[in-house]
């Protein structure tokens, strides 16, 4: 009887301390915030406010809003976050209520999921106030936390991005030879140093103010056009001061350069 007593005792304490080692100091559904996929992640939707966006997988392309095609090292590196993220600290209430609460910052509301089967719904609080740039709660209602992801130390708040420009691929061109029907290049201060490209047939002509020019070196013409098969930018200025933005439109370009399409569409 008594060994039967030890025996369930014994199976009792190792319950015991297997379900305390499996959980999360502050409580695991509280403080969980990577999703864990059977196969992987195939939609992903950010909402803050009014605002609504979708990342989903469709047909081997992620898509934005169901319509343009996704830069794949953006979605790559906010997978790369909803998979890996951990705890860095936690955040005490005078914190959040002075870096979140009494500043009105609005989280994203973050939802993933794999086929129809969501695997984690987060809440995203972007703040300076700390090296990492953000505070994070599995709900509104559950303990703050400021959350990175191991090996990489920064800030990875502005991956979780609602406007559906930061998603697009960072082209100001992206066109072959072939898909272009004209290049017209500006010099603004100096009009004697603008020309255009123009292509008739399977030709292109070199043109000046006053009309078509000679004495070109025809290869360095389709150098020239070539380049515009991917001219990128390196990041939108979501963040420019208002002033800053009205003084830059309310000044005079340098340089202006349009593309036509052989469908007409200018660039």
């Amino acid at each position: 009887m008594k060994k039967a007593i030890a025996i369930t005792a014994a199976v009792a304490i190792t319950a015991a301390m297997l379900i305390m080692h499996s959980r999360s100091p502050f409580g695991k559904s509280n403080s969980e915030f990577h999703a864990t996929p059977e196969k992987e992640i195939t939609r992903i939707e950010l909402s803050q406010g009014n605002e609504r966006l979708t990342l989903e997988k469709s047909a081997g392309v992620w898509l934005i809003n169901g319509q343009t095609e996704a830069r794949r090292g953006a979605v790559n590196f906010i997978i790369r976050i909803l998979t890996e993220a951990k705890i860095k600290s936690p955040v005490s209430p005078e914190i959040f209520k002075a870096e979140i609460t009494d500043r009105e910052a609005e989280p994203v509301a973050v939802k993933v999921y794999e086929g129809r089967k969501m695997l984690k719904s987060i809440m995203v609080y972007k703040t300076a106030s700390n090296t990492y740039g953000n505070i994070m709660k599995v709900k509104k209602s559950t303990k703050p936390f400021i959350v990175h992801v191991p090996g990489y130390e920064t800030n990875i708040g502005p991956a979780f991005n609602i406007k559906p420009q930061f998603w697009q691929p960072h082209a100001i061109f992206n066109m072959l030879p072939s898909e272009i029907s004209s290049i017209r290049f500006e010099n603004m201060h100096d009009t004697a140093a603008s020309f255009s490209i123009v292509k008739k047939e399977k030709t292109y002509t070199l043109h000046g103010n006053a009309g078509q020019l000679a004495g070109y070196d025809p290869e360095l013409v389709i150098r020239y056009v070539s380049y515009f098969t991917f001219i990128p930018f390196e990041s939108w200025a979501f963040d420019m001061p208002d002033a800053d933005r009205m003084r830059l439109a309310a000044s005079s370009p340098l340089y202006k350069i349009t593309v036509i399409s052989s469908e007409g569409t200018r660039t």
